[in-house]
C-alpha cells in the first residue's frame, strides 16, 4: 500500500466511527456554504450553526480525509517560525498584539471545544515542549520563552536536567522551553467529533461531494457538484493544502508539502513510562524538525521529511529507526508499524492567510505546521466574518491573493529544501 492509503494511517484504526454523512443530491440553499471537511471547514460550520446560521458543508472525500486526519496530532499555540515581537514589528502594535493574543488562545479553543462537545479524541493538554537540539539553539528557545512570557502566557524555561527529565531523551541536554497550553489529540477523532457537534447544531454535512464550479447567481453564489448544488449568500473555502482551481490563483499562494509520520508498536509499560513520561508532546529546534508524542496505547509517533517521496516507505522506515535509536535508545525495537502521509500548506512567511476573495467569499489557509490549533481558530474567525463582523475587528489582517512566481516549479523543488535544513541543523 502507498503511504497515502488510509489503511496506513494509525488514526484510521483508533478513531471513533465517522458520523453519518451522505453525498449531496439535489439543489439546496443556505446562509453559508463551506467547502472542505477538515478542521477549518468543520470549525466554521460548527460556529456558524451554533450562531443560528443555516450551513451546508461539502467535502470531496470523507470527513477529515486530508491532513486534518493524517497529522502528528500536536496542538501548538505558537507561530511556526515568528516570535511575537516580529509580529508587532511587521503589523504594528495594535494589530500585532491582537494576532499574538489570537495565536496564544488557539490551543485553548481546541480543548474547550473537546470538553464542550465531549469529543473522544485522546485529548491531553499537558503542555508542548521545544527542546534545543544543539547548545547554540538554546538562545532561540529562550527568546521565544521570554517573548511569550512577557505577554502572560503560561510558559517555562527549562534547563538541561529538566529537559532530559521531561523528554526522557538523552539527546535533549541543552535546555529548552515549555508552553503549558499545548498538548496533543487523536486528530481524526477530533475531526469526526467536530463534525458530529456541527450536525447536532444543525449544519448539513455532505461527503463525496467535490465542488466542480462556483458561479455568481444574482446576489448569491452557487456551488455545483455532480449531483446537486448549494446556493448561499456567503462561501467559505476551507481546503488548505488541497486547494484546487475552484478559485483562480488561490492554489498558487501556498506550497503544499507532503508530511510523513510513523508510529511504533505499543511500547512495554516500563519503556513507555520513560519516554515523554509526563505526557507532553515535543517539536525540537531543528528546521527539519524532530517531533514526538505518545498515544493512549503507548505508541510513539514521530515525523519524517524524506528528500525523495518515490519509495518513501523504505526511506521513512530507515530514517525513523535511526532517529529513535538516537533519541530514545531505551526502545528495543524501534521499527515503525504504521507509516502514512498527508499534505500541509506552507506560506513563505509561515503565517496563516485570511482572504476576502470577492463579496461574500472568504478563505483561510496556510497554517505551516500549526494546523490543528490555527485551523480551528480560523474556522471561528471565518464564521464571524461571514455573519457580519467587520474585517477590521478580526485578529488577522486580510491578505492579498499573491501567487508565488513560478509556483508549479517551486512546489516540486521545495522538497530539496530538506537538504538545506538538515545542513543548517547540523552546523
Amino acid at each position: 500500500m502507498h503511504t497515502s492509503d488510509l489503511r496506513r494511517n494509525l488514526w484510521t484504526h483508533t478513531a471513533a466511527p465517522a458520523p453519518d454523512t451522505q453525498p449531496l443530491i439535489g439543489d439546496v440553499s443556505a446562509d453559508v456554504a463551506v467547502v472542505g471537511g477538515g478542521f477549518t471547514g468543520l470549525s466554521t460550520a460548527l460556529h456558524l450553526a451554533e450562531g443560528g446560521s443555516t450551513v451546508v458543508l461539502l467535502e470531496a472525500h470523507d470527513i477529515g480525509h486530508g491532513a486534518s486526519g493524517r497529522n502528528n496530532g500536536q496542538v501548538i499555540p505558537t507561530y511556526s517560525r515568528a516570535n511575537p515581537d516580529d509580529i508587532v514589528q511587521q503589523f504594528g502594535r495594535e494589530l500585532g498584539e491582537r494576532m499574538n493574543d489570537w495565536v496564544a488562545g488557539t490551543a485553548d479553543l481546541v480543548f474547550d471545544l473537546i470538553r464542550k462537545h465531549d469529543i473522544a479524541c485522546e485529548a491531553s493538554q499537558e503542555g508542548w515542549l521545544q527542546p534545543a537540539h544543539r547548545a547554540d539553539r538554546f538562545a532561540a528557545a529562550q527568546k521565544k520563552y521570554e517573548q511569550w512570557a512577557a505577554r502572560g502566557a503560561p510558559v517555562e524555561l527549562l534547563d538541561s536536567t529538566q529537559t532530559q527529565d521531561l523528554t526522557g531523551s538523552p539527546v535533549y541536554r541543552h535546555g529548552g522551553w515549555m508552553h503549558r497550553r499545548g498538548g496533543h489529540i487523536q486528530p481524526l477523532g477530533y475531526a469526526r467529533g467536530l463534525a458530529r457537534a456541527a450536525q447536532k447544531a444543525g449544519a448539513q454535512l455532505h461527503r463525496d461531494s467535490p465542488v466542480q464550479t462556483l458561479e455568481r447567481q444574482g446576489t448569491n453564489w452557487r456551488l455545483n457538484t455532480a449531483q446537486g448544488s448549494v446556493t448561499a449568500e456567503a462561501i467559505i473555502l476551507a481546503t488548505n493544502a488541497y486547494t484546487d482551481a475552484l478559485w483562480p490563483k488561490l492554489r498558487r499562494t501556498i506550497v503544499p508539502v507532503r508530511s510523513f509520520h510513523a508510529a511504533t508498536a505499543p511500547m512495554g509499560d516500563n519503556v513507555a513510562r520513560s519516554v515523554l513520561p509526563y505526557g507532553h508532546g515535543l517539536s525540537d529546534t531543528r528546521q527539519a524538525l524532530w517531533a514526538f508524542r505518545k498515544d493512549e496505547t503507548g505508541r510513539l509517533i514521530t515525523t519524517a521529511a524524506p528528500l525523495f517521496t518515490i519509495g518513501a516507505d523504505s526511506t521513512v522506515r530507515a530514517a525513523t529507526v535511526k532517529r529513535l535509536r538516537q533519541a530514545y535508545p531505551q526502545i528495543d525495537q524501534p521499527e515503525p508499524e504504521f507509516i502514512w502521509e498527508g499534505r500541509i500548506a506552507m506560506t513563505v512567511s509561515r503565517l496563516p492567510r485570511f482572504h476576502e476573495l470577492a463579496g461574500g467569499i472568504y478563505a483561510g489557509l496556510g497554517y505551516s505546521g500549526r494546523g490543528i490549533a490555527m485551523a480551528t481558530a480560523m474556522g471561528k474567525l471565518l464564521a464571524q466574518r461571514a455573519t457580519g463582523t467587520p474585517a477590521a475587528d478580526l485578529p488577522l489582517p486580510v491578505s492579498e491573493v499573491d501567487p508565488l512566481p513560478m509556483h508549479d516549479i517551486v512546489v516540486p523543488l521545495s522538497r530539496a529544501m530538506v537538504l538545506l535544513y538538515e545542513w543548517k541543523d547540523g552546523r
